[in-house]
């Protein structure tokens, strides 16, 4: 990932994490979860870091990656699922952090 897009995603991340609206975001919305996505268009391409705010003291990053879908606007299904598989274990993990506090 570029160095650009990465600074572009860590500010935008931060400004979530203040409360704020960066102006780059969107919900993922063909699933149930409550997932967004931070969306930052280059001339290198398009990338996303899917993000989840459901912990309500953490913001939890999920993935991050280049799309490069051949289906047009779609997002693939590998990456879907594999935001899904981490959102399972953030899940557990934030648990049992949150436990130890």
């Amino acid at each position: 990932m570029p160095t650009e897009v990465q600074k572009e995603v860590g500010h935008a991340l931060r400004e979530l994490q203040k409360g704020r609206n960066p102006g780059n975001t969107k919900p993922l919305r063909h699933l149930r979860e409550t997932l967004s996505e931070v969306v930052i268009d280059e001339r290198a391409g398009t990338f996303r870091a899917v993000y989840t705010v459901e912990f309500g003291d953490a913001l939890g990053v999920l993935h991050v990656f280049h799309k490069k879908s051949k289906s047009g606007i779609a997002t693939p299904k590998k990456e879907i699922d594999l935001v899904l598989q981490r959102l399972r274990q953030a899940r557990i993990d934030y648990h049992e952090w949150r436990r130890e506090k």
